[in-house]
């Protein structure tokens, strides 16, 4: 069986220098553990070779998430040196967006001081506040790269539209488009988002790519949620990759959003231990075109053309 290829090496953020291992883990349940727990799961993931850290100042409460991290920084401060710290801006709770100059200012600032960094690796709009003249936002960017304190620029839950808008403004490439994308959420694949990644040689950073849980739920289960037939029906396709390949369900699904020609790299968001070390077995897993077609097919609730 010929088999979709997932390279287990760094993969480029965007047309940028900074390089990331192809799986990354999700900050935004880290929180409400003491020091010592927090730093054993940034370990283990460092152990199975994740470096990309993805946090957003709205994790926890009151920047908890990033508070956290950076008293594990502040204990075990050689971690850093191993590490790219991803964080985002712009959501205001009961606002909801504000990526406004002065906002943008003050929130990456406040990340700065609570990750305990000079520096954040990948900072991102997390999502477009609509006020925001995209010039306006390309200069609050540029402003805080030009004066060190970030290195590099992403978007999150942008259209294709919003991306070009900020693109245009700005004097260097966009590294990274972060839309959510599993077998339960298609969008990027059919609302040109990854194409867009492909044309523009950006790295798509995959969040929520177990779909919030869906996906680790039992056919039975699945069956009682509203229109469960279909997703009981994906999760059986799923398993049946599962068992062939001898990994979890996790595992597959990874490997499914691994072997898209944009790179994409999936955030993880398990807080346990043995799941963050299970997901490399996503890199065992060999899929071919069918298979890949076949969960597709699935996740549609319908054959392709």
């Amino acid at each position: 069986m010929d088999s979709l290829p997932i390279r287990l090496e760094p993969r480029a953020l965007g047309p940028t220098r900074l390089r990331a291992f192809p799986l990354s883990w999700g900050c935004w349940r880290f929180a409400g553990t003491g020091v010592r727990e927090a730093r054993e799961k940034v370990e283990t993931a460092l152990a199975v070779g994740i470096d990309l850290f993805d946090h957003a100042d709205i994790y926890g409460s009151e920047g908890a998430a990033e508070d956290l991290f950076g008293r594990v920084l502040a204990e075990a401060p050689s971690l850093r040196g191993r590490m790219l710290i991803a964080t985002k801006g712009g959501i205001v709770q009961g606002v909801p967006y504000d990526a406004s100059p002065a906002h943008l200012a003050a929130a990456c600032e406040g990340s700065l001081k609570r990750l305990r960094t000079d520096v954040i690796d990948l900072y991102q709009i997390h999502r477009p506040d609509l006020l925001v003249h995209p010039h306006d936002l390309a200069g609050a960017l540029d402003r805080l790269r030009r004066e060190g304190k970030i290195r590099e620029v992403g978007v999150s839950n942008f259209s294709r539209a919003q991306f070009d808008a900020l693109q245009r403004y700005l004097p260097f490439p966009i590294a990274v488009h972060q839309p959510e994308f599993s077998p339960c959420c298609l969008a990027p694949l059919l609302d040109g988002v990854l194409d867009q990644c492909l044309e523009r040689d950006v790295t798509p950073l995959a969040w929520s790519p177990l779909a919030r849980g869906r996906l680790g739920v039992t056919p039975e289960q699945a069956r009682r949620e509203p229109g469960g037939e279909a997703l009981a029906n994906l999760i059986e396709n799923l398993d049946i990759l599962a068992e062939r390949e001898e990994v979890s369900r996790a595992a597959v699904i990874l490997a499914w959003i691994l072997v898209h020609p944009s790179r994409p790299i999936p955030i993880i968001g398990t807080q346990r231990l043995d799941r963050i070390r299970d997901a490399a077995d996503a890199f065992k897993v060999h899929l071919s075109r069918r298979d890949w077609y076949a969960v597709l097919e699935a996740a549609k609730g319908e054959k392709l053309p």
